[in-house]
């Protein structure tokens, strides 16, 4: 994959350089410092992924974008969280906070070839052919629920739960709904982390903040915002043995 970096400072384009020698699917074909060289150097040897910097000479990165006819997958880099969502309104591939680490690094090349690019972000080219890219704790997801837009880590989000023919997801004071089923979730969350408490529910076993036993064999846990959730007896085994020693 040839690949294409934008970033005024020699230490940063330097250190991404060194990540990525250990991603033997990425070509570096160039690098630029300043947004008119990288425009010029990018309509030149048309890379398929950019690794974009927002704060540059001249123009920002989104001003970059706006310039080419034909802009290729962005992988925002940057040291500011506060242009998350306005990167996703150019169709980011996703958007990496420096100082940049190598497990996030690979989750956004992994995109690469994926479906989408947030819990119910739009569809690659590739739709017909992957599968969305499994979620770690180290994830972060775009999600979107009417006007309102937020980008999540997923080690925040506490709660999963069906609501209608949608999910509601719980992470820090807010509880939108996305058009995904929970089994569509499930199949993108780490089992390690995520358990599915019942047939409506999954919870972040990290935010358990209580457990008491429950009727017929069963367990009601406490989250860390204060929601409970029930596990039914045939769950509670399973629950017992992911987390006992």
């Amino acid at each position: 994959m040839r690949a294409f970096i934008v970033e005024d400072s020699r230490l940063a384009r330097q250190e991404l350089k060194g990540l990525l020698k250990a991603f033997d699917s990425i070509e570096i074909v160039g690098e630029a410092e300043n947004a008119d060289e990288a425009i010029a150097q990018i309509k030149k040897l048309q890379p398929e992924l950019l690794f974009l910097d927002i704060h540059l000479p001249g123009k920002d990165g989104f001003e970059i974008l706006e310039e080419l006819d034909e802009a290729p997958q962005v992988i925002f880099t940057t040291a500011y969280d506060q242009y998350a969502l306005k990167a996703f309104e150019y169709n980011a591939l996703d958007y990496l906070q420096k100082p940049i680490q190598t497990d996030r690094l690979a989750t956004a090349l992994e995109k690469m070839t994926q479906s989408t690019v947030g819990l119910d972000g739009p569809a690659s080219r590739d739709a017909s052919s992957h599968q969305p890219a499994p979620l770690t704790s180290a994830s972060q997801v775009f999600v979107k629920d009417g006007d309102r837009c937020w980008f999540v880590k997923v080690a925040d989000i506490r709660l999963l739960e069906i609501e209608g023919s949608y999910t509601r997801i719980h992470f820090a004071d807010n509880r939108p709904t996305i058009p995904k089923t929970l089994n569509q979730l499930e199949e993108r969350l780490d089992p390690g982390q995520f358990f599915r408490a019942n047939r409506q529910q999954i919870v972040n076993l990290k935010h358990i903040s209580g457990i008491e036993p429950w009727f017929s064999g069963g367990l009601k846990l406490t989250l860390s915002a204060g929601e409970e959730v029930e596990i039914s007896r045939r769950q509670a085994s399973k629950f017992k043995e992911l987390t006992s020693l």
